[in-house]
């Protein structure tokens, strides 16, 4: 199955990348804020139950791709 894994920035840690992605966009004329960058990982996962899909994910996420500390995930089955 299909999984899409949406990791993000926790609120109240500070993202540079987003600050310098919000200081070009307004140096092109753009009004934004609140400019937040994050990653999106999408993998094949093996399986028929999306429960159980979402399951091996999760583990995959916390042992590898999100940092707990500073990074949250949203786990997608597709």
């Amino acid at each position: 199955m299909k999984v899409r894994v949406s990791v993000q920035l926790k609120p109240g840690i500070l993202d540079p990348q987003g600050k310098a992605v919000e200081g070009g966009l307004h140096g092109f004329g753009f009004e934004v804020d609140h400019v937040r960058i994050g990653r999106l990982i999408e993998m094949d996962v093996p399986g028929t139950d999306a429960a159980e899909v979402r399951q091996k994910a999760q583990a995959m996420c916390d042992k590898l791709l999100v940092n707990p500390v500073m990074e949250k995930a949203s786990i997608e089955v597709l």
